[in-house]
């Protein structure tokens, strides 16, 4: 995979900032936050300038091409791509000393990997430039692109078929807001009948409603 090989062509000083938590460091200008906020951007160009001269104006406009990159770039996307890469057992092996199991609670959540997996385009960015870079991400997110063309998926939409049946309807609260404000992250509360359905975490608001409404589709339809 190419964006394996430019994560081993990367210097120390950037590798060791990739795969810093932030609550592993004293500063937090030492972990990969500030990476993964430019890796978010470049991987958000990188797969819209991949789609873009690809697909028909008349059939994708400007909402629908939202949609397919939406969903490709999602923190569920983001976390496969970490796993195949096998960047959990790496942030494992990098953990301090005596935070064993915080290491271990931590890569098991899809916000730190997907933070981690855009710190890692980051950090290729700066180190390998945009072009090599977003060929690589091209082909990390390939198969995560492909399901997004042809498997479109609005988790809010099929929540809310499904309780139209039960006669109910969803509304979502926003139960927490972290990091500094140009990175900023959400946790959504997908709610109906005064029962919690689903929980979810995302870039943006509608990116965590959406996560939400995912939770609480599963939750529906094994019941």
């Amino acid at each position: 995979m190419l964006l394996d090989e430019l994560l081993d062509e990367l210097p120390d000083d950037l590798v060791r900032q990739v795969f810093t938590h932030a609550s592993w460091s004293e500063r937090r200008s030492d972990s990969y936050t500030r990476l993964a906020f430019l890796g978010d951007s470049v991987l958000a160009l990188a797969v819209t300038a991949y789609l873009y001269p690809r697909l028909e104006a008349e059939r994708f406009g400007a909402g629908r091409l939202t949609k397919i990159r939406a969903q490709a770039v999602s923190g569920v996307s983001c976390r496969a791509v970490a796993e195949r890469l096998a960047l959990p057992a790496r942030l494992r092996a990098a953990a301090p000393a005596g935070v064993a199991q915080n290491a271990a609670a931590l890569v098991s959540t899809e916000r730190v990997l997907a933070s981690v997996i855009e710190a890692v385009i980051g950090a290729c960015y700066l180190h390998a430039g945009y072009e090599r870079t977003a060929q690589a991400v091209v082909e990390a997110f390939a198969p995560e692109i492909e399901t997004a063309l042809n498997h479109p998926v609005d988790f809010k939409s099929a929540l809310q078929e499904l309780l139209a049946r039960r006669g109910a309807e969803v509304s979502y609260e926003v139960a927490a807001e972290d990091g500094p404000p140009h990175a900023r992250t959400y946790s959504v509360v997908a709610r109906a009948c005064d029962r919690q359905l689903g929980t979810g975490t995302g870039k943006s608001k509608k990116q965590a409603e959406q996560e939400a409404a995912r939770v609480a589709v599963e939750r529906l339809e094994s019941e």
